[in-house]
């Protein structure tokens, strides 16, 4: 099902129109198209192409799935290919969605490889903005791009928020480090999943800037200079991330090394508490004659000497912070 929407010199002029009447309304001056395809067959495409004048390996490459975000440049338009991204609250997990746009003077084509990606969300910002729509279709770009960096932005801060919160029980009393483990783990794969997908947004935003230079207006480029902003600090922020929980992961192991030093410190005090009356009861159970065999007075003696060395080392040991 395609949605479609017509400007005419920066005014709202038609929605949802036939989308075979592309061609002729393109040929009217002041006019700015738009078009959106979801989960489109190849000869959905094709149509489209022929009216737009779309280069094949463009076209190829929207109807493929899992490129890389990037923008490509043609002789009569861009191609761009980038991902919506968000993360599961409760598993943590990060999920994507894929869209292609074809960016041409007078009209902008989005194709989304799947229904996730809320193009009605994208609409409300172009609704919202409606006073720069006299920018033509930068204002649509930027809407769009806006939309998919700020969900970048969204996705940096969960993401940064679970980890503050991994560090904070990493150094709580007890420590249950497995299921802390897990968590991290997830994390980092999650991290990965968003490098892949908001990295490489930097290139993308500066080839608009560059190669759509015709297209971006001087009321539009500070828009895409905030949007570009706003790249470059998820971006950086993805990075330390990284960082961050490769240090986590380190800590960790530091937390469970120290957690099995307190445990063999434990284990060696009361194995030396034990060896005593071992040691005293193994001497006095030899079969030779010593000073008090066989007399109620030794008994005390050894029991007494057991009692005072026992309670001297749990003593010892307890003042080293060992028990």
């Amino acid at each position: 099902m395609a949605r479609t929407r017509l400007y005419r010199n920066g005014v709202l002029s038609s929605e949802d129109f036939n989308p075979a009447e592309i061609s002729d309304h393109l040929a009217e001056p002041g006019v700015t198209m738009w078009l959106d395809m979801c989960e489109p067959d190849e000869s959905d495409l094709t149509v489209i192409s022929e009216e737009l004048g779309l280069h094949r390996l463009a076209v190829e490459d929207a109807i493929s799935e899992h490129q890389r975000p990037k923008l490509d440049h043609y002789e009569s338009h861009l191609f761009m290919s980038a991902y919506l991204a968000s993360v599961d609250p409760d598993t943590e997990k990060l999920s994507t969605s894929e869209i292609s746009v074809f960016i041409t003077p007078s009209a902008l084509v989005t194709v989304r490889k799947d229904p996730h990606f809320d193009i009605n969300k994208v609409v409300d910002r172009w609704d919202t903005n409606a006073d720069l729509a006299k920018s033509g279709v930068a204002f649509l770009l930027h809407g769009l791009l806006d939309f998919i960096v700020d969900s970048h932005v969204d996705a940096v801060q969960l993401l940064d928020e679970r980890i503050e919160q991994i560090e904070e029980a990493l150094f709580a009393e007890r420590v249950d480090l497995q299921p802390l483990q897990r968590h991290s783990y997830r994390l980092r794969r999650s991290l990965m999943a968003l490098r892949k997908v908001a990295g490489p947004m930097r290139e993308v935003l500066e080839g608009v800037l560059r190669h759509g230079s015709h297209l971006v207006d001087r009321t539009m480029r500070p828009y895409f200079g905030d949007v570009q902003d706003h790249v470059l600090k998820a971006a950086g922020r993805i990075d330390a991330l990284r960082d961050l929980a490769a240090t986590l992961r380190e800590t960790e192991l530091t937390v469970q090394s120290n957690q099995l030093n307190v445990i063999m410190k434990k284990v060696t005090s009361w194995a030396a508490i034990i060896a005593v009356p071992t040691l005293i009861t193994g001497f006095y159970g030899q079969n030779v004659t010593y000073p008090g065999i066989n007399t109620e007075w030794g008994f005390w003696v050894s029991s007494l000497v057991i009692v005072v060395a026992s309670v001297a080392l749990w003593w010892s040991f307890r003042r080293r912070g060992w028990l």
